[in-house]
């Protein structure tokens, strides 16, 4: 049984009926209101846009005021298999999420893109890439690619992805990214990469212009 995000909604810029959407996937330990905030400086740039932010299906172990997609071993104590078992139950809840705002938006697959966040890109890129039909394209900050030994068994879509990484992450180490970025090459993937110099585990001025060129670019025309 899927379980229902619950989620914050930004209608269009333009005001007007949305003919594209953007969802936000917050990272480990926050909450869906931590990037809603984006939708500030993308809106006005995509008037005819409606912005999402779910929060993630569970209560983040680690900081009982957030919530998590699923369980981190490394941080949190659990085992690989609650983590792999957490991923596959968050990516149910999450294809259930995209489908029933599409419907209520009147929206097609094409006309929806994903941005996440360090757990929010692992678990986009991991639903993204095995719906039946392709998104307009997905972000992903400061993430990886999750069980990249069985993308290619796996792959449905292949929606073009960008991938941003301070080169100063604590978190989720800059590696990350050309592992990642190589697996999704590797699938047949149209993949970009762009590394924010001097930035930590979070998203900066020249990522963020760039995902929204990106998105821009994926998504059909806006006005």
């Amino acid at each position: 049984m899927t379980r229902a995000l619950k989620s914050e909604r930004r209608g269009p810029a333009s005001g007007g009926k949305a003919k594209t959407a953007v969802v936000f996937l917050h990272g480990y330990g926050a909450d869906g209101s931590d990037l809603l905030g984006l939708a500030d400086p993308l809106g006005p740039h995509l008037p005819d846009t409606v912005f999402f932010a779910p929060d993630a299906p569970e209560n983040c172990t680690a900081n009982p005021f957030g919530f998590q997609w699923f369980p981190i071993p490394w941080l949190d104590g659990s085992s690989e298999e609650q983590a792999l078992a957490g991923l596959a139950a968050a990516a149910e809840d999450l294809n259930a999420f995209l489908d029933r705002i599409l419907q209520e938006e009147g929206l097609g697959p094409e006309q929806l893109a994903l941005v996440g966040f360090s757990q929010g890109t692992m678990i986009s890129l991991h639903v993204a890439l095995r719906r039946a039909a392709p998104v307009a394209g997905v972000v992903g900050f400061s993430g990886r690619l999750m069980v990249p030994e069985r993308l290619e068994a796996e792959k449905l879509a292949s929606p073009p992805v960008l991938l941003i990484h301070g080169d100063q992450d604590e978190v989720v180490p800059l590696a990350s990214l050309p592992q990642a970025a190589d697996a999704l090459v590797a699938a047949g993937i149209e993949t970009y990469t762009h590394v924010s110099k001097g930035t930590g585990h979070g998203i900066a001025h020249d990522g963020l212009s760039l995902a929204l060129s990106f998105l821009r670019e994926k998504m059909p025309p806006q006005g």
